[in-house]
Order: C-alpha cells, then sequence, then structure tokens
C-alpha cells in the first residue's frame, strides 16, 4: 500500500527541485522519490551480521606479508622514490 508524504519548503526550494525534475524529464513526485532512495542507499545500512560475513571470508585468505617492521620500512621507502610535484 503506498503511503503520502508531505513535506514542507520554501518556494524558492520547491522551484529549484522543479527545475532539476524538469531537467531529468520527470515529475517532481518521481524526482523526489529517486533522491530519497539515493540519500537512503549513501547511508551506513550494512548489518553486523553482514559485515562479520565479511571478515570471516577475508580472513580465510592468506598472502604473503612480511612482519610489520619491514612493511612500514618498504612503505618510507617507497615515499623517497615518488616524483616531487
Amino acid at each position: 500500500m503506498s503511503k503520502r508524504l508531505q513535506v514542507v519548503m520554501s518556494e524558492s526550494e520547491l522551484k529549484d527541485y522543479e527545475k532539476a525534475a524538469r531537467a531529468q524529464k520527470v515529475p517532481l513526485s518521481e524526482w523526489v522519490r529517486r533522491a530519497l532512495r539515493a540519500a537512503r542507499e549513501a547511508e551506513p545500512g550494512t548489518s553486523v551480521d553482514r559485515k562479520l560475513a565479511a571478515i570471516r571470508a577475508a580472513a580465510k585468505h592468506r598472502f604473503p606479508a612480511p612482519n610489520i617492521d619491514r612493511m612500514l620500512e618498504e612503505i618510507e621507502r617507497g615515499y623517497g622514490q615518488g616524483s616531487s610535484e
């Protein structure tokens, strides 16, 4: 079932949104729905369970790596090789 959402805003803000909707050749209501979906997707919403599953999956892999002191030394040495801008 659909629900109606009422949002109060200034006239100038509404005109800006109407202009943006016209530019995309969609009704204002569709433009608003798209904007709300994009905002929702931009929010960090990954569940703790999904994050833990990803960490567990990554931990199963084995890659060769030097000890931390050697790794830091190689990183520092690499900084000196870059071009100076």
